[in-house]
């Protein structure tokens, strides 16, 4: 299927200045940005077009609609470390919270367990459209999570956890484990008898060790943030920082650390001791300090079609607007490892756009229609 989309604005993610350029289309793919010059076409009505926006982290089809207290997926509570689960065996992408990002504009997100253990299981990342995980999936492993904190402290505080101290103990201890056993496969090489019993645990560790992903870590404190960095330095392993509600009181150390930061959720109560300096203006600190941010919604905490909105509220904060769209768009994107893919309306990544009435990050604004790999999936007139 080969179209233009023309008579729109267009917001590229990677260029801060809107520009009025057609949009052409082409197997489900952005083949080029100009002007239209012959065949098929959509007419975009004078609507502002961004691309689909992007969440770092978020909950989505784990924990959704009516599901806080039975039905939900995304933390188990058996055990405090369980690196060899996957998101993807428990996304139900049917949930109604789906179509409700879908319909806000958010077309990718990165999704996975919840924070109640030490190291959780993997993330993916999936488009939002569709009625089978595995035909959405963008890439089925992004990253490790792990976390710190109050929710392992709490979720597990008769069973293994009950100090900061327990938690990063278990997480180096994972981590030695992993190394350990990965220095003895490949000590053994191609002779099976060497080689050390498998461990479904110690497996699932193994990408985090080789550098293929990162770890996760949710870390709202600035002690815990900063000792999420000084574990992953130990082990030289990859790390992105999730959530960071006190990264602004160390922003300086962050920019210079230069891990990916992923803020959220702000539009909350302060519900724990480690939410008490919540700020909308964390995200706009961090960026001027010069850290790759993205804000998150966290969904369900906030509901994964506000993410515009939140993004909105850090520029009512002090955050650059063209910081913010990319925010939502192109270092989510980054911060996911699928920026090749979605982020941005450049040739060559998915035709993933969004038509609004305004700004994405207006409240007032509009989503009148959403494209996924090229196809028209949400149209209001």
């Amino acid at each position: 299927m080969r179209y233009w989309i023309t008579n729109v604005k267009v917001n590229t993610a990677v260029d801060p200045a809107e520009q009025e350029l057609d949009i052409l289309v082409e197997n489900g793919k952005i083949a080029a940005l100009g002007k239209y010059d012959s065949g098929e076409k959509l007419d975009g009505d004078g609507l502002h077009v961004f691309p689909g926006l992007v969440e770092a982290h978020c909950h989505l089809g784990l924990d959704g609609w009516a599901m806080r207290y039975e039905g939900a997926d995304y933390n188990e509570k058996n055990e405090t470390v369980t690196p060899e689960l996957d998101a993807i065996d428990s996304i139900n992408p049917l949930d109604e919270t789906v179509r409700h990002a879908l319909e806000g504009g958010v077309t990718s997100v990165g999704a996975g367990p919840g924070s109640a253990n030490v190291i959780g299981g993997t993330f993916a990342a999936y488009k939002t459209y569709g009625d089978r995980i595995d035909d959405m999936i963008i890439r089925k492993r992004v990253a490790m999570k792990c976390a710190f904190g109050e929710n392992p402290k709490f979720c597990h505080q008769t069973s293994g956890v009950s100090t900061r101290m327990t938690n990063a103990a278990k997480l180096r201890e994972i981590l030695f484990k992993t190394r350990e056993y990965q220095r003895k496969i490949e000590a053994a090489g191609d002779d099976a008898s060497k080689r050390p019993d498998f461990n479904f645990k110690l497996e699932a560790m193994l990408p985090v060790l080789r550098g293929e992903i990162p770890l996760k870590a949710h870390a709202h404190q600035a002690n815990d943030i900063l000792t999420t960095i000084r574990i992953a330095k130990e082990f030289g392993v990859k790390l992105t920082l999730e959530h960071c509600t006190e990264g602004h009181l160390i922003a300086r150390h962050l920019a210079k650390e230069g891990y990916p930061v992923a803020v959220g959720p702000s539009m909350t109560n302060a519900s724990k001791v480690e939410l008490r300096n919540r700020t909308f203006a964390t995200p706009g600190i961090l960026q001027k300090a010069g850290c790759q941010v993205s804000i998150i919604t966290d969904s369900p905490v906030t509901p994964q079609e506000y993410l515009g909105l939140v993004a909105g509220l850090a520029v009512r904060s002090g955050m650059d607007p063209f910081g913010a769209l990319q925010a939502i768009t192109i270092n989510p994107a980054k911060h996911l490892g699928i920026e090749d893919r979605v982020g941005s309306i450049e040739p060559g990544k998915d035709a993933d756009l969004i038509f609004c009435t305004g700004s994405i990050m207006d409240s007032m604004t509009q989503v009148r229609r959403v494209v996924v790999n090229g196809q028209s999936v949400v149209i209001k007139l």
